[in-house]
């Protein structure tokens, strides 16, 4: 299979693994699962083994590993790897050339800086590992030769708007400034009165795209978009002040640029993950991806709005966290992992999330991350902080609401 490049998914049983198979089985002659890697979705995994015939599985669940050896059985070449050695095995694998960096929230960071490390094609899908560790990514990519290259389709929308160079560097040589777009979630138009009601499951409604439930929370609360902020200063070189947030409700446009010479261009899609990953996999050429055409007749308009920051607080406190430098950043992403997950078992409001950043960052200190350790020390302190905050002051009262 010369000339194919092999391909490792990690998150290949999640919302942007399943689209990243998709792409791979559109281009057999191009492209090889090579590894695949999951946290417990043994069934799914199986199946995906059985399919795409990959030279490794690895489950995060010890238990869930052992099931999937049984499921396989002996009439297979996958080997069965567990836990995080597993991972950081096959994203920094020799004969790996790219890498899908798609484990959602923290747990996705020592991979994803293991295939930077290797000298690795790494698509980020995982915007986590920008937000606890940017310095520690980009530091690695750097001196491993390693070609970063954005999943998020605000970011890839960026990407393909800046001027690049023939090594994937992005540069900014005439812009002005970056238009990060929001689809705004599906409480847009709501009130707060009315957010403090809102459900699990209408949060996981998103309006445009098909996601997982933890950013389907987040795209939700705006707190995707602060981290993608965040994401965006690491992958560009930019200033906070130099990207501004657009709400776009049709989710077409995916990001702006705007130049100095008062030129502004854009990406616009169909909002389907497959078109970013397409084009990850194919860079700098363009594969097909299998996403329909964009038909903008049919969509007949496009409307963009400034985001209300009041009623979503999360944006203000990533830019806050952003401003500050340091584990901020880091605290601010635990936090609002902790709260999203307290919110999705029902143990808090949709509307405490904030409350929950909030005073974490003020009760976490702020160090300079100069190691992964560090980044790892304030991503737990911030995690115990985030839990204690919820049972001494939402948890009561919530149930006491609820019951």
């Amino acid at each position: 299979m010369a000339n194919v490049q092999n391909v490792t998914v990690l998150g290949s049983t999640g919302s942007i693994g399943l689209s990243t198979l998709d792409v791979i089985a559109r281009h057999p002659q191009r492209l090889r699962a090579f590894a695949l890697a999951a946290n417990r979705s043994v069934v799914a995994m199986a199946e995906q083994c059985l399919h795409f015939r990959p030279r490794y599985a690895v489950m995060m669940d010890a238990d869930a590993a052992t099931e999937l050896g049984a499921l396989l059985g002996s009439d297979t070449d996958t080997e069965v790897l567990c836990g995080a050695e597993g991972l950081e095995r096959v994203a920094a694998h020799a004969d790996v050339d790219a890498v899908m960096a798609a484990i959602v929230g923290a747990a996705g960071l020592p991979s994803t800086l293991a295939a930077a490390r290797a000298g690795k094609r790494v698509l980020l899908a995982n915007k986590e590992s920008l937000v606890m560790a940017g310095h520690l990514l980009m530091a690695a990519a750097r001196d491993s030769g390693a070609l970063l290259l954005p999943i998020d389709s605000e970011h890839n929308a960026i990407f393909q708007c800046l001027p690049v160079d023939a090594h994937g560097r992005a540069g900014l040589v005439g812009v002005s400034k970056v238009l990060l777009t929001a689809s705004g979630g599906p409480f847009r138009q709501w009130s707060q009165a009315d957010m403090v009601a809102v459900t699990p499951d209408q949060a996981c409604a998103h309006p445009n795209w098909s996601m997982g439930r933890k950013i389907s929370v987040d795209s939700a609360s705006l707190m995707n978009k602060g981290l993608e902020l965040i994401e965006a200063c690491w992958l560009f070189d930019l200033r906070p002040e130099q990207i501004d947030i657009v709400v776009h409700s049709q989710s077409i446009v995916h990001s702006m640029v705007q130049y100095v010479d008062g030129s502004v261009l854009a990406q616009l899609g169909n909002p389907d993950m497959r078109t970013p990953i397409a084009y990850g996999l194919g860079w700098p050429q363009r594969l097909e991806s299998g996403v329909a055409p964009l038909d903008l007749v049919a969509l007949a308009q496009l409307s963009f709005e400034a985001p209300d920051e009041q009623r979503f607080p999360c944006l203000r406190l990533a830019r806050e966290a952003t401003a500050a430098g340091g584990t901020a950043a880091a605290v601010c992403n635990a936090a609002n992992e902790v709260a999203v997950e307290a919110f999705l078992e029902g143990a808090i409001r949709f509307t405490d999330i904030p409350r929950v950043i909030e005073a974490t960052l003020e009760n976490v200190p702020v160090v300079e991350p100069l190691t992964l350790a560090v980044v790892e020390a304030s991503d737990s302190a911030a995690r115990s902080a985030a839990s204690a905050f919820i049972a001494r002051h939402l948890t009561p009262g919530y149930a006491a609401m609820e019951s």
